[in-house]
């Protein structure tokens, strides 16, 4: 809608991971170099964690595009809520064996003739988890087991594992400690900086297609902006940026102002905090020790406050029946 406006050949901050719009960080690189490495010399489990919209599926996405072409195949599991026998059929089923009908024996010894088939070939054979924090314990375990099908020189099947914090913190678990002795590699995303946040914008218009005066589009107090709102986070920048170029369009504005950031913002609600559990006090009942309590409780307050403990004592004898009241505090 606001591509011929502004001058841009396509939209560029789609919220779908494109590799092609990789913005390489210095923490990017550091990651997709560790999952390439860790599939292609054979070590086994790597491990991708970062917070949700860091860019983590966009870094798989970039390692399979990489893998194109050569010898290696994969299965990707993008949904993780699975049962043990749901897992290995849809491992089976989109590494293209029959698994229709089959137990789990009969599922495992398919895919143990199929590493060790690959392999015999010297090609390489890659599982990937997204979305890995949700996997249930007993999951993980039968993930591990898989990796026993191993040669003196490496694995058989390269297991990517890749989640969000959560994820480290089971691999923390006791019930967890063999596979976390197993992880090879690991890597992390981590937020943008500000400075990464303009090199980030500026990438994503260049790539669309921006000439000199798309490229202006967010002055520096317009990104500050960004940057403080979308707290880093480069899918929220995305959506922050998207939105904008729209509000701006409609206004007819060449650039986009910063009060209009913070009006996208506000839509967005990304400056409201989740709203903390309220627990309501249960009824006293009458008990003497909870209102003996309260009357402490008032007379440390009002002795803070300058106010005199009698004026607490004829204040607690006006309340009658107090279990038919809220909480007098």
């Amino acid at each position: 809608m606001y591509k011929t406006f502004y001058g841009l050949r396509r939209n560029p901050f789609e919220i779908t991971p494109d590799p092609s719009f990789l913005f390489p960080t210095v923490r990017h690189n550091e990651a997709l170099a560790a999952l390439y490495y860790g599939v292609r010399r054979h070590k086994g489990f790597v491990v991708l964690t970062g917070e949700v919209g860091t860019g983590k599926t966009l870094l798989v996405r970039c390692l399979l595009h990489l893998l194109k072409g050569s010898n290696a195949a994969y299965a990707y599991v993008f949904n993780s809520r699975l049962s043990s026998a749901e897992f290995l059929h849809y491992v089976a089923g989109d590494f293209g064996l029959p698994a229709s009908g089959k137990n789990k024996s009969e599922l495992l010894l398919e895919l143990g003739s199929f590493l060790i088939s690959r392999h015999q070939k010297k090609l390489t054979t890659v599982l990937v988890v997204d979305e890995a924090h949700h996997l249930a314990p007993e999951v993980l375990e039968e993930i591990r087991l898989l990796t026993n099908l191993e040669t003196p020189q490496g694995k058989l099947l390269q297991i990517l594992l890749v989640g969000q914090p959560e994820l480290d913190e089971k691999l923390d678990s006791v019930e967890l400690r063999q596979l976390k002795q197993r992880v090879a590699l690991r890597a992390q995303l981590l937020p943008l900086d500000l400075e990464e946040t303009r090199g980030y914008v500026a990438r994503r218009l260049q790539l669309a297609g921006a000439n000199s005066h798309a490229a202006g589009l967010f002055p520096p107090e317009t990104l500050a902006g960004i940057y403080r709102h979308s707290r880093g986070i480069p899918r929220l920048i995305n959506t922050v940026c998207e939105n904008a170029l729209i509000n701006s369009y409609a206004r007819q504005l060449r650039t986009v102002p910063p009060e209009v950031i913070d009006e996208v913002a506000a839509e967005l609600r990304l400056n409201i905090a989740p709203t903390p559990v309220t627990v309501r006090p249960a009824a006293s009942n009458g008990d003497p020790d909870v209102w003996q309590a309260v009357k402490t409780l008032l007379q440390l307050h009002e002795q803070l406050q300058g106010t005199r403990p009698k004026e607490i004592e004829n204040l607690l004898t006006t309340v009658p029946q107090a279990s038919k009241h809220e909480p007098f505090i």
